[in-house]
């Protein structure tokens, strides 16, 4: 067993046993809202929108993209679960940021293996095979975080199967700080009609 897994299971065995009624919690989350943030391992969205466990439901992703999949959970959060309000937040130091999608696809087709950034750039350090699938990915990359914060939010308010009375608002969240930063042209684009 790894170090790794015997850490979770023994953080997890101390959780249930303290886990009181939190299996009495219903489905929909009690406070009707949903956020689409980055899976960065610094950003806690209990933590910096003050949750608790039931209160809203979390869909993470690279970046906190408005991807197919992504639309597809808050579709089914407002459709099936009730929530009323959709908060976009992208955050400062994104790794999104460092690479295109060109670099990506390249690294991906020499090795699978992990690469590795210098002052050169990315740098693939492993043996292959790698696989041209990556060719077929759009990784949602981007250069300027207001623009992608803006860019998610108009796509997720033109979506078809985007009601126009749900309010999607657009955030940075500042890693250094902890302090989310609307950005106004985002929330704009994305008020309900």
């Amino acid at each position: 067993m790894s170090q790794i897994l015997a850490e979770v299971l023994s953080a997890n065995r101390a959780y249930a046993e303290n886990f009181g009624d939190k299996g009495k919690l219903t489905i929909p989350p009690a406070r009707h809202f949903t956020i689409l943030t980055c899976m960065d391992a610094r950003l806690d969205p209990a933590q910096y929108a003050g949750l608790a466990e039931g209160d809203a439901h979390i869909i993470r992703n690279a970046g906190g993209r408005a991807s197919d999949d992504a639309i597809r959970s808050l579709v089914i959060s407002y459709k099936l679960l009730g929530t009323r309000e959709w908060f976009v937040i992208h955050h400062s130091d994104c790794g999104m940021a460092l690479f295109t999608d060109d670099i990506i696809r390249r690294l991906l087709a020499s090795s699978l293996k992990t690469a590795v950034i210098d002052e050169q750039g990315w740098q693939d350090v492993g043996e292959g095979p790698g696989s041209i699938e990556a060719e077929y990915i759009d990784w949602l990359t981007f250069k300027d975080l207001s623009r992608s914060v803006y860019d998610d939010v108009k796509r997720i308010r033109n979506h078809p199967l985007v009601p126009h009375q749900i309010p999607i608002y657009g955030f940075i969240y500042d890693v250094r700080t902890g302090k989310l930063t609307e950005v106004p042209e985002a929330t704009e684009v994305g008020k309900a009609l």
